[in-house]
């Protein structure tokens, strides 16, 4: 009887998850291999270019830069409150015997009982917890970024333009697995009224997160066709 009622929740919710990772895994991949075709590579290249330019004409340009990492900071700030404030409601309703206790009606489909909806709780609680644990590592990296990217140039200086386009890319590293992990809890929370939402919230989730995180081929030759002619008039 016991696999009867949770037979839906042991194959549909891991399969979810296991389509989800393995679209993040093949994503990296494909930063890694061919970050241009990604706009997690493009923008990574781009500031680059972006700490070089600030770092090199440093007098003019530091209240831009100071202005533009507030606001990342702002963003990563946002996402770290309401991770933490979801992690404290939902410590107070797993310390609650009234909603933990209490079974689920009988219409939702998988296991309903007090452990498994325990299990759902606990996983959602530890999902905005990394992510409340990524956003705060990703400020403390930008933080350190705002204040060596107006350090006075040296050419005896540790502080290079390619250590503090370390310590950005980091920092955004960190920010977009946090907002990874806040996305994935999504289908957690749909795991509340069962494990076929969760499957079908999973399966959506891909091609949305597929034209978010890749550039288009057409755009990409066309880039690419204009740049050719750019040079090809320049060379004329």
């Amino acid at each position: 009887m016991e696999w009867r009622k949770c037979y839906l929740d042991v194959i549909l919710v891991p399969l979810g998850f296991l389509i989800t990772v393995s679209y993040h895994a093949w994503l990296w991949h494909k930063v890694r291999t061919d970050p241009r075709s990604t706009i997690i590579g493009i923008n990574t290249s781009g500031r680059r270019f972006w700490v070089s330019a600030m770092m090199k004409d440093n007098e003019k340009k530091n209240i831009l830069a100071v202005q533009t990492l507030r606001n990342t900071i702002m963003g990563s700030t946002l996402m770290a409150t309401t991770s933490i404030l979801l992690c404290s409601g939902l410590a107070a309703v797993i310390s609650s015997t009234y909603s933990v206790k209490k079974p689920l009606n009988d219409t939702v489909y998988g296991a309903h009982g007090e452990f498994m909806v325990a299990l759902k709780y606990v996983s959602l609680l530890t999902i905005f917890l990394f992510s409340f644990m990524c956003h705060s590592l990703s400020i403390r990296f930008i933080n350190q970024v705002n204040i060596l990217i107006n350090s006075p140039q040296d050419p005896m200086s540790l502080v290079t333009p390619e250590y503090v386009s370390e310590l950005l890319e980091k920092g955004y590293l960190l920010n977009t697995a946090g907002n990874r992990l806040f996305y994935a809890a999504l289908p957690l929370v749909l795991w509340i009224f069962g494990p076929v939402l969760v499957f079908l919230c999973s399966v959506t989730m891909v091609p949305v997160l597929y034209n978010l995180d890749f550039v288009f081929s057409s755009s990409t030759e066309k880039r690419k066709m204009d740049i050719g002619n750019e040079n090809r008039d320049e060379f004329v």
